[in-house]
């Protein structure tokens, strides 16, 4: 028996690159699919999926990793998609202030979708979500934060899934969080997040042509560039 790969391979939909945190990651889900398997299972069941979440990244990381991370899963003609989210993890406080600046987190966020244009991978970013132990302080940074990042997407007509306010506000998963590590949540704060993402269009993205989707406009010398 052959394995199809060609035109009828019930899996040959988009190659989506899922980088970020352990929200992305999807840590604390019982069920180990995080909102990330659940997006894919509604939206895009044959696509290729790769979860690239690392617990404790901020966008300082996810930008040093990315390019090296979308070398290695990339394939000629196939249409190459990247999905972001970060920025919990910058604004913790560590040593007195935000582990990143929001300014520095903007321009990591400017650098990446810029490599993502360069490359024609169509890219679509998902907002910070609340860390619950982070108290109000955290909120109050995230929550500043969201709308700038919105901001750095709609320069680069990149979708941008806000999150902050109403998982704030979502008594799921402020109750899973708070009974787990005061951070992630379990399988329904996951779900509700991915409901959310859904919701923000990631169907409508994956339906849309990509930048350069399908011509293995990939090339290698801009694969290897880290920005």
């Amino acid at each position: 028996m052959t394995i199809r790969t060609e035109p009828g391979d019930p899996f040959g939909g988009p190659r989506i690159l899922f980088l970020g945190d352990s929200f992305v990651q999807g840590l604390g889900d019982p069920e180990f699919r995080g909102w990330v398997g659940r997006a894919l299972q509604a939206a895009a069941q044959d696509a290729t999926g790769f979860n690239l979440g690392v617990r404790r990244d901020t966008s300082a990381q996810v930008r040093q990793r990315c390019w090296t991370e979308v070398e290695a899963r990339t394939r000629p003609g196939a249409d190459h998609r990247l999905v972001l989210s970060f920025g919990a993890n910058d604004a913790m406080e560590e040593d007195g202030g935000p582990r990143v600046r929001p300014a520095d987190t903007l321009a990591n966020l400017t650098a990446l979708l810029t490599g993502a244009r360069a490359r024609g991978v169509a890219a679509l970013v998902v907002g910070p979500p609340p860390v619950v132990a982070g108290g109000a302080a955290h909120l109050a940074r995230l929550t500043a934060l969201a709308p700038e990042l919105a901001g750095v997407c709609a320069r680069f007509r990149v979708p941008f899934v806000d999150v902050t306010g109403a998982l704030a506000a979502d008594p799921v998963w402020t109750a899973e969080a708070e009974a787990a590590d005061g951070a992630h949540p379990g399988a329904g704060g996951y779900a509700r997040l991915a409901r959310l993402v859904l919701d923000g269009g990631f169907g409508d993205w994956l339906r849309r042509p990509g930048d350069g989707a399908g011509s293995g406009n990939f090339p290698a010398h801009l694969i290897v560039h880290q920005d």
